[in-house]
This record gives structure tokens, C-alpha cells and sequence, in this order.
């Protein structure tokens, strides 16, 4: 069972216990971290390419580096990306990896949008 369907049978059988209520808060936390487009583009491209520098996310967004450092910075802050130095550059790779799951099933959602 997926989380999508989890969640549909957890609110129609009207159970909330705490383990779903941690869940839910954890979702909503990653999702308000990554709720911006440029965000969500990071998230896809460190799915494709497990380590990026900022001058490849900014070269492979067509994004200014200050823009982009930014929104990695916040998602650094927030537990969803790690950061390791190498000489002069800064390499980025997922560190929550829940993040592509909750994005993968709001892709396959079938809501009527």
C-alpha cells in the first residue's frame, strides 16, 4: 500500500493515531521546504545526479548562483539536502530521501486538476 492509499483508507476509517499524525506533520514539513518550482527542480535533478556543485545546478537550471544558493541554503537548513566542501566548491546530494517519495506520489496522484 502506498502512502496516497494509506492515507485515503486512514481518513475513511476516521483513525488518527499518532504514528499518522507524525507522518502527516513530517509531509507537510518537506512539502512547505520544498513548495517552490526552482526547489522542486533541485529535488529532480539531485534524483538524477546524486552529487552537484552550484555552478552545475545553476548551469543545468540556467538559474543565477545567488538565487540557487538560496534555495539550497534553505533546504540545508531544513534537513532535506547535505552539503560536503571540496576545495573551493560546495557539492549538494539529497538527504531526506522521503522527499522524492511524497513527490513521486503527488505526480501519480489522479486528482482531478
Amino acid at each position: 500500500m502506498n502512502l496516497c492509499s494509506y492515507l485515503y483508507y486512514m481518513e475513511h476509517q476516521n483513525i488518527m493515531n499518532e504514528e499518522l499524525v507524525e507522518k502527516l506533520e513530517r509531509i507537510a514539513f518537506i512539502l512547505k521546504t520544498v513548495a517552490h518550482p526552482m526547489r522542486l527542480a533541485i529535488v529532480h535533478l539531485l534524483e538524477q545526479h546524486p552529487v552537484l556543485s552550484v555552478s552545475q545546478i545553476c548551469n543545468m537550471l540556467g538559474s543565477e548562483q545567488s538565487l540557487t544558493s538560496h534555495h539550497l541554503q534553505n533546504m540545508k537548513l531544513k534537513g532535506i539536502l547535505r552539503v560536503k566542501r571540496d576545495g573551493r566548491s560546495m557539492l549538494y546530494s539529497l538527504k531526506e530521501k522521503d522527499v522524492s517519495l511524497i513527490i513521486e506520489c503527488l505526480e501519480n496522484c489522479q486528482c482531478n486538476m
